[in-house]
């Protein structure tokens, strides 16, 4: 009886993706009843189960599944040849599982509406307003640089440990929920991840675990980035599994944050998304540009650079690609790299909350 209902699991895989595939062409009824309606139910109860944990329960069981699952293969091995059909029953019943678990505690998110069609704002801008917006955010940056630094040629310094950035980053939150209470965040689960090194040389500064909802830090990357990158993945837990949404979330965040390391932070990421616009469509534009940012802060831009440099490896290309497909496969057409997406979101949002 047992290798039926494992049959009918597994054969229950292709009508799930379906219907998966079915509800994401509803991106209004994925925004009203999951995304705001029973993803904030669960995220809440995973948050308050395992975010009062010192570590990461989330990455532990992931190592744990990884034995289990090396253990299984190579014990079940030459099932593979004289027990075909049930050892791909088995397989595909995990798998079915697997989906299904991933899509009910947090993938549905890739559905929803569009950033800014919840903000009620534009999501087209001219070269006008980003060379515009851009020339304000390098004046905001270059103030920020020249108060924290000793002169403008100088990088910015983390003052704080990185375990006291992760206890800053929700402070942003805070403020933001009061124009938009979606962005409350409580209880709070953000961590510095088990795993950080096999993260960094696979070109990852972070993530999060969907199945425990909890929020993960690459502890080894630049003080300097780690307001924006926890503040991003925050923006995931609360259910923007887009990731130039997840960006645009965080820096805005970290502008908000009443920290001013937060906000050079958060004003710094900003900048160097437009920046990377700009470069992509005018490189004589922005040749000319980045010669009114302050020294100091294209050292912060150094420094981050020469990390992932760095780290660099015959594998770290192998798993981006394999992300961005992952991505693209989840309606993200843009993969990993959509910055022009973040650059609209940001030079519109600012358009009307002035700088």
């Amino acid at each position: 009886m047992l290798k039926y209902k494992k049959t009918i699991i597994a054969l229950s895989l292709i009508p799930l993706i379906f219907l998966v595939k079915l509800l994401g062409r509803y991106p209004q009824f994925i925004e009203d009843y999951y995304s705001n309606g029973l993803y904030p139910i669960i995220s809440t109860i995973e948050r308050h189960v395992f975010g009062w944990l010192p570590f990461s329960f989330g990455d532990i069981f992931y190592a744990v599944a990884l034995i289990y699952i090396i253990r299984w293969l190579k014990k079940n091995r030459k099932r593979f040849f004289k027990d075909t059909k049930r050892w791909f029953a088995e397989v595909f019943s995990a798998m079915t599982i697997i989906y299904l678990a991933f899509h009910l505690f947090w993938g549905m998110n890739y559905y929803r509406q569009p950033l800014h069609t919840t903000l009620n704002i534009d999501d087209a801008y001219t070269s006008e307003q980003l060379i515009t917006f851009t020339e304000k955010l390098i004046v905001k940056v270059n103030t920020f640089q020249q108060r924290l630094a000793i002169n403008d040629s100088v990088k910015v310094e983390m003052p704080y440990s990185k375990r006291e950035l992760l206890k800053r980053s929700p402070d942003g939150y805070e403020i933001i929920k009061e124009q938009y209470p979606h962005l409350k965040y409580h209880p709070r689960s953000v961590k510095k991840s088990l795993f950080s090194l096999p993260l960094t040389y696979m070109g990852f500064s972070g993530y999060l675990n969907p199945l425990t909802n909890e929020a993960h830090v690459d502890a080894l990357i630049p003080a300097y980035k780690f307001p924006t990158t926890t503040c991003h993945e925050i923006a995931h837990q609360l259910g923007y599994a887009a990731e130039n949404e997840a960006n645009f979330i965080g820096s805005l965040a970290a502008i908000h944050n009443p920290n001013a390391h937060f906000q050079y932070s958060g004003y710094a990421f900003a900048l160097r998304h437009c920046l990377n616009e700009i470069y992509r469509r005018d490189e004589a534009l922005y040749n000319q540009i980045i010669l009114s940012v302050n020294k100091g802060t294209l050292k912060n831009y150094e420094e981050v650079r020469d990390f992932w440099e760095g780290y660099q490896n015959p594998t770290e290309p192998l798993f981006k690609a394999t992300y961005g497909a992952y991505l693209q496969g989840n309606s993200q057409e843009g993969g990993i790299d959509s910055y022009s997406y973040v650059v609209a979101l940001l030079v519109n949002y600012f358009d009307s909350h002035p700088l």
